[in-house]
């Protein structure tokens, strides 16, 4: 399980892993939060309404759930429990609510939490990105400075000077069990 502050490269880790270690499956998230450009529909998340995300939360649907700037976030429970029953090497990449709803539950989980090389290095990160308004930009750093105080509950933190390496220390944590 990975979690960390919007902005740290999360993303870009998953997308490594896709692309060099396509053994492991990466759980796509729901989402309440408008498709971003590029955004492939059950390749980056499953965008739904707010209605729906309320349904797969009360019907048990999401294995955690998490409000994160305006939006939902969720990680559907069906696909994972099968992948791990079949023994796959699964991967949720989820907020810092959800990473505490999980070890709630499945206290044997390994969280990571993915840290930035430094604030200013996250900040332009997020503003980077181009694709929110300056509120959104803003909610979302306050939030990162919450997330960033929670980095002792993980059992590990990988900061995230390079996409390759992180994603490879990754790979370790994950193959060691």
């Amino acid at each position: 399980m990975l979690s960390g502050p919007a902005g740290v490269g999360k993303s870009s880790i998953v997308a490594y892993l896709r692309e060099h270690h396509p053994d492991i499956w990466h759980s796509v998230s729901v989402t309440t939060r408008p498709r971003r450009p590029g955004e492939v529909e059950a390749v980056d998340r499953y965008f739904v309404d707010s209605e729906t995300f309320a349904r797969m939360v009360r019907d048990g649907e999401l294995l955690e759930h998490a409000h994160y700037a305006d939006n939902w976030y969720g990680t559907p429970r069906a696909a994972v429990e099968e992948r791990l029953a079949a023994g796959t090497p699964v991967l949720l990449e989820i907020e810092v609510q959800g990473a505490r709803q999980i070890r709630a539950q499945s206290p044997e989980a390994r969280l990571v939490f993915l840290a930035p090389p430094s604030w200013e290095e996250l900040e332009r990160r997020l503003r980077g990105r181009g694709t929110e308004p300056e509120d959104v930009v803003r909610r979302r750093l306050d939030t990162a400075r919450i997330e960033l105080a929670a980095e002792d509950e993980f059992d590990e933190v990988i900061v995230n000077t390079s996409v390759a390496e992180a994603a490879e220390r990754l790979v370790e944590l994950m193959r060691a069990g």
